[in-house]
């Protein structure tokens, strides 16, 4: 298993997707969670702690979502960027909240102080561009039989655009996604145990060129490393909008406009460690404490 990332993501304009501020969570980023987080119904154990991982693109939405699926749970945010902290911030931590009440607060921003039970990743790795370092930062923030939701694009996303941008000789519209078997695999190489990865396909149809554009403009930018170099310019604009139609013209929905989303679903559980087999072996005091509790039956 490789553990460079993906050859069609560039790392610096990836970077710089990731420090701009959103005016919002996009709108197929909160239909992605709302669908993900009817899945936690199947799972029996009650996280007293759980992780949102950069809520202010995955779905601020959705975080009310797990509040009140979670109520007596302290959730915790990761958000990389301290300007994307400050707005998430502004949205999901109350204006006043007393310490002294039974209550936690509703989310607390930074590093939990320990690992949580579940650590909640919506639409976020196919814009890694080291997807495998996110993956085992992931599996560091989790306490033994924590377990890890995550959704992602597949590798058919898009599929529409990228014929109109193939018969016209544009090169690639983005960058390639993963396809949910290879997420699967770097689960395990990153130590996490009983993957299960699957995907669906949600298709969006759009009444005008300019609102599929705005969409497109929401969810993220071109990351491939040999994308059109410069600006196009307004004769390349129309004539992109002129195409349209005729590629992505909806089958069920004439007049309208069509793409196609591949969405990957991913969960796991953090299994207890492996001690080394050796002649004389030292692992320290935590990786005791959680070998000794591995044999606890999970609920299910």
């Amino acid at each position: 298993m490789s553990n460079q990332r993906p050859p069609t993501i560039d790392p610096t304009t990836a970077l710089r997707w990731a420090k701009q501020l959103p005016a919002e969570s996009p709108w197929l980023h909160e239909e992605v969670a709302r669908r993900m987080e009817s899945r936690l119904q199947w799972i029996a154990r009650t996280p007293d702690r759980w992780l949102h991982w950069n809520p202010l693109r995955g779905g601020l939405q959705a975080h009310a979502l797990l509040e009140a699926r979670y109520p007596k749970s302290q959730a915790y945010a990761f958000q990389a960027e301290p300007k994307q902290a400050e707005v998430a911030k502004k949205v999901l931590q109350p204006r006043r909240w007393n310490p002294l009440a039974r209550r936690p607060p509703a989310v607390v921003f930074g590093p939990p102080e320990r690992p949580v039970q579940m650590l909640w990743a919506n639409m976020a790795l196919h814009m890694e561009a080291d997807p495998l370092a996110t993956i085992r930062q992931w599996h560091q923030s989790l306490e033994v039989d924590g377990f890890l939701m995550f959704s992602c694009l597949g590798p058919d996303t898009l599929r529409e655009l990228r014929g109109l941008y193939a018969a016209n000789g544009w090169g690639a519209p983005s960058h390639e996604f993963t396809d949910m078997h290879d997420w699967g695999d770097m689960l395990v190489h990153s130590g996490f145990g009983e993957p299960i990865v699957d995907m669906e396909r949600i298709t969006l149809t759009y009444g005008s060129p300019e609102s599929l554009l705005a969409e497109l403009r929401g969810l993220g930018r071109n990351l491939h490393p040999q994308r059109f170099g410069a600006l196009r310019g307004k004769s390349w604009l129309s004539e992109f909008k002129r195409q349209m139609p005729p590629h992505l013209a909806s089958p069920q929905e004439p007049g309208r406009l069509q793409l196609t989303f591949e969405v990957i679903y991913g969960h796991a559980f953090k299994p207890p460690p492996r001690l080394p087999v050796a002649g004389q072996s030292r692992i320290t005091l935590e990786e005791m404490r959680q070998t000794l509790g591995a044999g606890k039956a999970r609920p299910r």
